[in-house]
């Protein structure tokens, strides 16, 4: 396969198009193009000062650095961040792959406590020790519930919300819904973190925090770091489609999440209930 080059069809910038020899016993082999989620680098810098990288799917940018911010309690309001720029960079590969961050008034923050490469498959990737990991939040108090029969529902419905993946098979997704499973918003990247901070950094621009009376859902497993941005946006109810680590789990009890894994509309896995899952 070495011997074939990016195609470059496609103009949007979450997927791109790259040739396949698809090999089937059933159809015989051919070659087609495959449509392919795009990850690449995004280079944060603090007034011009370069900071960290993060590795994501083109797309809603801003959001994601709001939400990476909040997650590492580097800020808490978008009325925190002044300004993003978009500098233009004599190197192509830079050019739209850079954002600068320009906070308000005299606020000075300290700088992530993740100072190099972040991947798109792990959000607490670069931590310097294990006492940053800890959650720097209050559990939730939050009385929301929802009804069985909807929660069982919401894959179904995420699935249909998910462009890029439809298109590649490539994304997470991170939704957010309503006790009666209206779709408020939903996020997608190849980086499961990266789809839940453009989840909360909307919200945070939209002035739309807490999220105590909505429901997250995870297209894939759930780790440490998705509870915690759980916890820090006040999340009450933590769904996903996948499994939950050990780490989430005692993260999810800690601070009162309601915790579900493997949810389809046959049934569901409740590790942590807190009383909000109604019959």
């Amino acid at each position: 396969m070495n011997k074939y080059n990016r195609a470059n069809a496609s103009t949007d910038t979450t997927t791109d198009r790259y040739p396949v020899e698809v090999m089937s016993d059933g159809a015989g082999d051919h070659q087609r193009l495959d449509d392919v989620a795009v990850e690449s680098p995004l280079e944060v810098r603090f007034a011009g000062k370069p900071t960290t990288v993060l590795m994501r799917t083109p797309g809603n940018d801003e959001e994601l650095v709001l939400g990476f911010l909040f997650g590492e309690g580097i800020i808490t309001s978008a009325a925190d961040v002044a300004a993003f720029d978009r500098p233009i960079d004599l190197d192509d590969a830079l050019t739209g792959n850079v954002i600068d961050v320009h906070f308000a008034g005299s606020f000075r923050p300290a700088g992530p406590d993740r100072m190099f490469l972040s991947s798109a498959s792990c959000g607490a990737c670069g931590k310097r020790t294990i006492a940053s990991l800890a959650v720097n939040a209050m559990p939730v108090s939050s009385k929301f519930s929802i009804s069985r029969s909807v929660l069982g529902s919401l894959p179904a419905r995420l699935r249909k919300a998910q462009p890029t993946f439809a298109l590649t098979g490539g994304v997470h997704a991170s939704g957010l819904f309503t006790s009666d499973g209206e779709l408020i918003a939903l996020r997608e990247d190849v980086g499961r973190h990266n789809a839940l901070d453009k989840l909360i950094g909307w919200t945070l621009a939209e002035g739309k925090l807490p999220l105590d009376e909505r429901v997250l859902l995870l297209s894939g497993r759930v780790s440490y770091e998705l509870v915690q941005k759980a916890v820090m946006a006040s999340i009450p109810i933590l769904a996903a489609v996948g499994a939950p680590s050990s780490l989430a789990i005692e993260i999810a009890r800690e601070f009162n999440v309601t915790l579900v894994g493997f949810l389809r509309t046959s049934g569901m896995n409740v590790y942590i209930d807190s009383g909000r899952i109604r019959p």
